[in-house]
């Protein structure tokens, strides 16, 4: 889920205690699968596999579910489903614009359960590119503030592509062009820096500021669809302030 990007801490932070763990464990192992079979199994010569690793490992995936994904998607091992991509677009409350990225062995399944999340939480379906022209892929990368910098970070990454580096508090988001995502991350480890997560992602180009009810509804149409098995990411272009996000905390 990103929409802004405190929530996405805060959500990144409950994830790891979170009751939803075994349904996070199998987002990520399906990443690993999926990334394994478009590069193959080689962590080190498939960027895309090499961060979905990472991104498990640094959410305690047990080692041996990360290596049979591998094994599985490389065509290492047998087993594996056909997991193909598809993006649905639509309208939640407030008219937040949402992205619904969904990775899946039953297109019908996943279309079903986008639909049924959407109409249920005040949701409503869009056609295709009526909504993501909204949004441009970059390269999203959270890091543990830690002892560290903006200028830091900055120093580390500028030269890499890095467009941004936004404070979230608790974490780092640096945003890159899609394309320079490996070369940001790569100047991270080299420069001795870790990170939380690296991915593509879809970022909102205008966003809709949101009251303490508006982040209330969207908070429970993301929810909701995460709650399928189908869904890997949801994208959405609402803000909420501190304030309003400290009254949904509490």
């Amino acid at each position: 889920m990103s929409g802004h990007s405190k929530w996405a801490t805060t959500k990144h932070k409950k994830a790891v205690i979170d009751a939803k763990r075994g349904k996070l464990f199998a987002k990520l192992i399906k990443n690993i699968e999926v990334a394994a079979r478009m590069g193959g199994a080689d962590i080190d010569g498939n960027p895309t596999l090499f961060d979905a690793v990472q991104k498990a490992k640094k959410q305690s995936v047990p080692n041996k579910n990360i290596d049979s994904a591998v094994k599985r998607g490389g065509g290492l091992e047998a087993g594996g489903a056909d997991y193909e991509t598809i993006m649905y677009e639509g309208y939640g409350p407030n008219g937040v614009a949402v992205l619904i990225e969904c990775l899946t062995d039953n297109r019908n399944r996943a279309a079903s359960d986008v639909r049924v999340a959407m109409t249920r939480n005040g949701g409503s379906m869009a056609d295709p590119g009526s909504v993501s022209y909204l949004f441009n892929r970059k390269g999203v990368i959270i890091l543990p503030k830690a002892e560290l910098s903006e200028d830091d970070v900055l120093g580390a990454v500028l030269e890499a592509g890095a467009e941004e580096v936004n404070d979230n508090g608790d974490t780092f988001e640096i945003i890159s062009e899609a394309t320079d995502l490996v070369a940001v991350r790569t100047a991270l480890q080299e420069a001795g820096i870790d990170y939380d997560s690296a991915d593509s992602s879809f970022v909102p180009t205008m966003q809709v500021e949101l009251d303490e009810e508006g982040a209330r509804k969207i908070f429970k149409l993301i929810d909701a669809l995460e709650d399928s098995d189908d869904v890997q990411n949801v994208f959405a272009n609402f803000d909420v302030s501190d304030e309003v996000m400290e009254k949904v905390d509490a």
